[in-house]
């Protein structure tokens, strides 16, 4: 073997070794970047997890309003021409908890041994006006939602007409309803009635 082949075989060794060092060092760091980007996973795992119960525990915080936590009442009664008629109906929460209501009132007309009527509820824009939309609503104890509800009454007593006596008023997302006294005469039992809103703008 000459020198030359002896230098080469050395430096070959040498550069092997070099490169065995610099792939273990290499390794060490790799394993050091992951377990950092470990830890940054999971650490935002963790801040999302609890991002997400916090806002699911905020959303199941409100209950329902439910139709026992609520008192129904009339608000402004309301007439026009063309045989219209309507009037804001409120519900006030007197739960002594804050509650929640989100879209319409469910709406029946009673005669006066309270039997129900036919009855046809539109939701929408009314007469007097216009509609909110469904808006969840948060009610604090002793806090009101009101919706407006209109009908039309051609003649009293002419065919097609019912003849009510009484109004149940049915919260949103309830199996039990509140009832008022509404003696009128409604046209085909026809009601309609706005989403439930803090304050609605009746049309002047």
């Amino acid at each position: 073997m000459t020198v030359n082949e002896v230098q080469n075989t050395t430096d070959q060794a040498g550069t092997a070794k070099h490169r065995r060092r610099a792939d273990r060092k290499l390794g060490r760091t790799m394993i050091g970047l992951g377990a950092v980007v470990g830890l940054g996973l999971a650490a935002w795992a963790g801040t999302a997890n609890a991002a997400t119960s916090s806002g699911t525990a905020t959303a199941k915080a409100t209950p329902t309003c439910s139709a026992a936590a609520l008192k129904a009442t009339y608000g402004q009664q309301l007439a026009g021409g063309m045989n219209h008629e309507g009037v804001v109906i409120r519900l006030r929460n007197l739960s002594g908890t804050t509650c929640a209501l989100r879209g319409y009132p469910g709406l029946g007309l009673e005669n006066s041994a309270h039997k129900k009527l036919t009855t046809h509820t539109t939701w929408g824009n009314t007469w007097y006006a216009h509609n909110p939309g469904k808006k969840t609503l948060t009610l604090k104890d002793g806090e009101s939602a009101e919706a407006v509800v209109a009908w039309t009454h051609a003649n009293t007593g002419t065919s097609g007409a019912v003849h009510a006596a009484y109004l149940e008023i049915t919260p949103p997302a309830s199996t039990q309803h509140k009832t008022l006294a509404l003696p009128q005469w409604v046209d085909h039992g026809d009601l309609a009635v706005t989403a439930l809103a803090k304050h609605i703008t009746v049309n002047s």
